[in-house]
């Protein structure tokens, strides 16, 4: 069986959730791995069977036997790996958001589209079959044109005192549901307001709504809360309702889609995004890095999503934070 060889380059939390899902798919070798600490570096490529182990990425690109780099740095670390991995001719699998600047994003797409190799943004979303079927039910014109649509992806304060130093929830979880509004839309966002709320001494706030206006006249809620209690029993609060001229559509992917009663307390474990089926890891990171790895092993670019889809949804939302920031409502693609 041919196998694509595969390399990740950043190793935190979901660099090493990438080398779960990926060790599980057959057609993909786990070929080398990047981080800067040499010692976690080791410890991880040891856990996989990694033989390759670098702490300079650029030397990791010049290996001619690498085909696919997962980007899984911070996300305003993401330009100059992403972009070198590019130009050594790797294809590359870049996970969101973007950039952390419009300016950023643009450096990313252009080096993409001037490039001969696959280049893909890792909004997971779109492989939730949940989401996906609503594309395929507003497609169809199942529920006509889309008039407004409210999104909500809270997540319990641990979670956010862990990642709040260093991204705010609008463009950290608000990115998800900006990207599939667009995505069954096809609309642009001419207009976006937001107020935050913080509480706890973070760089970003803990609470974000966010409300646009799409060019096609509908209207777009947004709510983000990195501040649930942690006693909360999800880890996400997800879900998302698109209402429009002849229907509408509610996925509620959260509590009580699975739920344990144990120690007098109920959890419901994750069953989408990266559940553990069967001894490997499974759900949607699985299904939309095998599609990466399916579309380099038959030659086939991917269609899933674009690199001007995906920078359309961080400007989205970084024009919300700068509403929050100042109070006034933000334009866009004037």
């Amino acid at each position: 069986m041919e196998r694509v060889k595969w390399g990740i380059l950043g190793l935190g939390w979901f660099g090493e959730k990438h080398a779960e899902a990926l060790s599980g798919i057959p057609t993909v070798e786990l070929h080398s791995m990047c981080r800067r600490s040499e010692e976690p570096l080791k410890q991880t490529a040891a856990e996989f069977g990694v033989p390759n182990t670098y702490t300079d990425y650029n030397e990791m690109l010049t290996d001619p036997e690498l085909q696919v780099v997962s980007v899984t740095t911070m996300w305003d670390q993401h330009v100059a790996p992403a972009v070198a991995a590019l130009e050594a001719g790797k294809h590359v699998f870049l996970e969101k958001p973007m950039a952390s600047t419009v300016a950023d994003c643009r450096t990313i797409v252009d080096a993409a589209n001037a490039s001969d190799r696959y280049f893909m943004v890792g909004h997971i979303c779109r492989f939730n079959p949940r989401y996906a079927a609503a594309k395929r039910e507003i497609e169809a014109g199942n529920i006509g044109e889309v008039v407004s649509a409210y999104a909500r992806r809270n997540i319990p304060a641990f979670v956010g005192a862990q990642v709040l130093p260093k991204i705010g929830p609008i463009i950290g979880d608000g990115v998800h549901d900006m990207d599939l509004i667009l995505w069954y839309t096809r609309a642009k966002v001419v207009s976006a307001y937001a107020q935050t709320h913080t509480f706890n001494d973070y760089a970003n706030p803990d609470s974000g709504w966010s409300m646009f206006r799409l060019d096609t006249g509908a209207t777009v809620v947004l709510e983000n809360n990195w501040c649930l209690p942690d006693g909360t029993a999800f880890q996400i609060d997800e879900r998302i309702e698109i209402i429009g001229t002849k229907g509408s559509i509610h996925v509620h992917e959260t509590h009580p889609n699975f739920s344990v009663c144990k120690d007098g307390a109920f959890t419901s474990p994750d069953t989408t995004y990266w559940p553990e089926l069967h001894g490997i890891r499974a759900g949607a990171l699985r299904d939309e890095l095998n599609y990466f790895a399916t579309c380099v092993l038959l030659g086939q670019k991917p269609s899933v999503i674009t690199p001007e889809e995906s920078m359309a949804a961080v400007e989205a939302c970084l024009a919300a934070e700068e509403a929050a920031r100042t109070g006034q409502v933000v334009y866009l693609n004037k």
